[in-house]
């Protein structure tokens, strides 16, 4: 039952997430991180365990998948998880769609890891680089043409992807809506061709439609739904010099079922004692996914295109080695320097078979 006293019984610490004296910190935590919660400090590490079963995550780096639409412009992104709220693909765009496309299921939200190029779209034209959000609304008519080879995570949601509600810091910690970039109408003049084609994807179908003219051909709109990027190097971190923050704080976009977080350079927690690394946890009502888009933790280069899927009621976090030589270390680093993309799902991910067999348990 929930209580508005937090009880402590046993050997505790007197901070929370500090001053742990050789204990392990623990979280079993409900509502991701903003519910009931218990630490329970240990004598060993809750993350030396060995799995077996279709829960025992994934962790792949996305170099060595071969989404579809890297070979063929008329390919599709590789599915790697799904659940009724949401999908998260790779894409690995290197030639221009030969057509235009429209997701009639749902949102998309695409995270450049790499390459440049734009998104033509019915509103205007998106250049986008890397560590750009690229944001589709439901049904937008659209194609991407790469200036280079893209890679990018998407997460499509069948709900609607909102900015999360204006909170104690008010409306532009962290995001400041007003530095997304959003496009300037621009025709698209025909060029000849007798049709043009619009896929509309859905529920795993496809559905052509041919139109007479570029689809392209809007000369202005108006109104508070439309697509836009917005670059992680203007996504203002909150940070403590005396807690490590939940990963709650990092909010950026959210629909029903499905939170988008970021972990970004920030200062180091700098109150002698606290832990720097995020606390062992069970995140018991969602599942993770993790993706390393670069940077650096206290001089140890995090591994780039790394992406890690915990389902909730798993033990996870830093490995105790990683723990040690932070604290060790504590006065050589002022700063946090990672760049990791989150995605909470408050719905099991199932992996895709694709997924399975690349990590071979196909």
């Amino acid at each position: 039952m929930e209580s508005f006293v937090q009880l402590r019984r046993g050997n505790t610490p007197r901070r929370i997430h500090a001053d742990l004296d050789g204990l392990k910190d623990d979280e079993l935590g409900r509502s991701g991180f903003t519910g009931r919660t218990a630490h329970l400090y240990r004598r060993h590490d809750p993350t030396d365990y060995r799995a077996v079963g279709p829960l025992a995550g994934v962790d792949v780096l996305v170099d060595g998948l071969t989404p579809a639409d890297g070979t063929d412009g008329a390919g599709t992104p590789l599915l790697l998880f799904d659940n009724p709220d949401c999908r998260i693909s790779l894409s690995g765009r290197a030639a221009p769609h030969p057509f235009y496309v429209r997701n009639v299921d749902g949102d998309e939200l695409y995270f450049v890891h790499q390459g440049t190029g734009t998104f033509v779209t019915e509103f205007g034209d998106l250049a986008y680089r890397p560590g750009d959000y690229v944001y589709l609304p439901k049904a937008t008519t659209y194609r991407q043409v790469p200036d280079a080879p893209t890679t990018a995570v998407i997460v499509e949601t069948t709900d609607e992807l909102r900015v999360p509600p204006a909170g104690a810091l008010g409306r532009f910690f962290p995001f400041d809506s007003a530095l997304a970039v959003v496009p300037e109408p621009r025709v698209v003049e025909d060029d000849g061709r007798d049709e043009y084609e619009v896929r509309l994807y859905h529920s795993g179908g496809c559905t052509q439609l041919f139109y007479p003219h570029d689809p392209c051909d809007v000369e202005g709109w108006r109104g508070d739904n439309f697509p836009f990027t917005f670059n992680v190097a203007d996504y203002t971190v909150v940070a403590s010099e005396s807690v490590h923050l939940p990963p709650t704080v990092h909010l950026f976009l959210q629909a029903t079922g499905v939170a988008v977080l970021n972990f970004l350079p920030r200062p180091a927690e700098a109150v002698p004692g606290t832990e720097r690394y995020p606390w062992y946890h069970r995140n018991a009502d969602h599942d993770e996914i993790a993706f390393f888009h670069g940077g650096s933790v206290f001089g140890v280069d995090v591994p780039p295109g790394l992406l890690s899927h915990t389902p909730q009621g798993l033990h996870h976090g830093a490995p105790e080695n990683a723990r040690e030589r932070a604290r060790r270390r504590f006065a050589e680093y002022d700063r946090v320097e990672w760049k990791i993309i989150a995605v909470d799902t408050r719905r099991r991910l199932t992996p895709s078979p694709e997924l399975l067999a690349a990590v071979g348990r196909g």
